[in-house]
């Protein structure tokens, strides 16, 4: 029997490129969960299969509405069940806490306690669950107590944003229930991860769409910007859905927590700088601080240590940080291109 995945948040980025991954590496039927008004854009190139019902399919379910969750999981009974659906952005998380806390916390508590429910009426069902949580969680550490290898998974929590409190409580959970209830859940806290169809609320996206339209002529040539010191340790998106199939295929223990991320980091600045490095107005282009792009307080030293991961799986990342950047320039550039219009964020 063809065996199925379930994937929450699939039109994001990473669900949309993680459904790419498994069409072309493995022979499992795909269900997104996605609401109705859920933009489409990121999985336009799968609006074909799923209207003829190849391998992908749409269910209608909302975090925030545990029965419509229940619905998905009996309808599907999925083999396997990657959580990536959230509020994923932090600085939204500061005007919009208690929305960021429900969706986040309580969406996956009802997410997870959906599948126990229907576990509980099926002893034969035994889905492998992988819940997304962030690098976020370990926040805003200082230098002086940064280790050296990175920051390794049993460094202490310290969250600097109500998103990033809100994926402490994602991490607790998946372990929880995998405590409690002999769950086979999962928690990964994936550092900044980032290519094409990443949104332009995000800083290296927000750079690059700002750089497309610039070469456009659509804006004068002024990127704006906030914090430029914070260290970030980037990955590429298609390795890092490379990693969430490993984590649920090579030997899957529940109740595990792992830190993944990519080998390049360097300062927010100096990804700007890549990305205007590409450009053919590179010696046009001003930078200008934003003050409403400015956190109020920042995880400003986020570079990890895998080797809990790597040891256990043998993932490494194959893709270059400079690829991974011209892509996402080169995303911008094509749907700039096509007349898309965009707001100035």
């Amino acid at each position: 029997m063809t065996q199925k995945a379930l994937i929450t948040g699939i039109t994001g980025m990473v669900g949309s490129h993680l459904c790419d991954y498994l069409l072309e590496n493995t022979d499992w039927d795909i269900h997104g969960v996605c609401r109705w008004r859920s933009p489409m854009d990121n999985v336009s190139h799968l609006l074909e299969r799923a209207n003829k019902k190849d391998r992908v399919f749409f269910e209608y379910a909302d975090l925030n509405d545990q029965t419509s969750l229940i619905t998905a999981l009996q309808n599907t009974k999925p083999d396997f069940i990657f959580h990536l659906a959230a509020q994923s952005y932090p600085q939204t998380s500061f005007t919009a806490p208690i929305d960021t806390l429900n969706t986040n916390i309580l969406g996956t508590a009802r997410l997870l306690e959906s599948a126990h429910l229907i576990m509980q009426g099926d002893k034969n069902y035994k889905p492998i669950i992988h819940v997304c949580a962030s690098s976020e969680v370990f926040g805003k550490i200082p230098a002086a107590k940064k280790p050296e290898t990175g920051i390794h998974e049993e460094c202490p929590f310290h969250p600097a944003s109500p998103y990033a409190i809100s994926k402490v409580g994602t991490d607790l959970l998946g372990r929880y229930y995998a405590e409690a209830y002999n769950m086979t859940v999962m928690t990964t806290r994936m550092f900044t991860h980032t290519g094409p169809r990443r949104g332009d609320v995000f800083h290296e996206s927000t750079f690059a769409k700002q750089i497309a339209m610039i070469e456009k002529g659509l804006i004068e040539p002024v990127v704006k910007v906030g914090n430029l010191k914070s260290l970030r340790t980037y990955a590429d998106v298609r390795d890092a859905v490379r990693a969430y199939y490993m984590l649920v295929t090579h030997n899957p223990i529940a109740g595990e927590y792992y830190n993944i991320g990519g080998s390049y980091t360097c300062e927010v600045g100096d990804t700007l700088n890549t990305l205007i490095s590409f450009s053919p107005m590179k010696d046009k282009i001003k930078i200008e601080t934003d003050p409403e792009r400015l956190r109020p307080i920042d995880a400003d030293l986020q570079v990890p240590d895998c080797r809990k991961f790597k040891a256990h799986t043998g993932w490494e990342p194959q893709i270059p940080y400079e690829k991974t950047m011209e892509d996402l320039l080169n995303y911008w550039r094509e749907r700039i291109a096509k007349g898309e219009r965009f707001l100035q964020r």
